[in-house]
């Protein structure tokens, strides 16, 4: 694909693990690990929780930024979140929550830049994401697919107390998603959705 040449080279990864501390008094903050273990990027959501801000950097030290994630909605259960890339200045598209399905099993939609559904992140299973509700310790397991039917990603929750932990795997045969997507995808999984689990 052609377009990863021109991706940070952070984007180019397999799969990345993100952590965010259950408790914290100002905002969240997602630390988000390559495969090796190394750090790849670094997400601050800001503490005003009237339009959800997430920004997203290179390292803890916030110098580059990679990533920026936002909705001009207010409180809004089916909000669409715009993810553009400040180092090209360039909108990737965009992900839109699935409203009231996703209180009960997770639900979000992928769009293109004209609008267009280009794949979809649901909960794998409906019984387990029932479940979840009453039994926090149940993980959920969500799967990305594109518009052809073909699975995308995977995203796993690990059963953690203190820390929100989840595991993405990205089918490199299939890139029909844009990798900046798929990690704003994970970021706003643990930031809007993780909340609720």
């Amino acid at each position: 694909m052609t377009m990863e040449k021109k991706l940070h080279p952070s984007f180019q990864h397999r799969q990345y693990s993100l952590r965010r501390k259950v408790f914290k008094l100002f905002g969240d903050v997602f630390y988000i690990y390559d495969e090796t273990g190394n750090l790849a990027f670094y997400s601050k959501r800001k503490a005003s929780k009237l339009r959800e801000d997430f920004r997203t950097y290179s390292d803890k030290s916030e110098a580059e930024e990679v990533l920026i994630i936002k909705t001009s909605q207010i409180i809004d259960f089916g909000a669409t979140y715009n993810v553009q890339d400040p180092i090209t200045g360039e909108s990737v598209g965009a992900l839109r929550r699935k409203g009231i399905k996703s209180i009960i099993r997770n639900e979000w939609v992928f769009l293109c830049n004209e609008g267009k559904e280009i794949g979809k992140l649901i909960e794998s299973s409906i019984v387990r994401a029932i479940l979840r509700n009453f039994l926090p310790f149940i993980m959920p397991r969500c799967t990305i697919f594109s518009t052809e039917g073909e699975k995308v990603a995977s995203i796993k929750q690990q059963l953690s107390l203190f820390v929100l932990k989840y595991k993405m795997t990205i089918n490199e045969e299939n890139s029909l998603i844009d990798r900046r997507l798929l990690i704003a995808s994970m970021i706003l999984l643990a930031g809007i959705e993780g909340g609720k689990q």
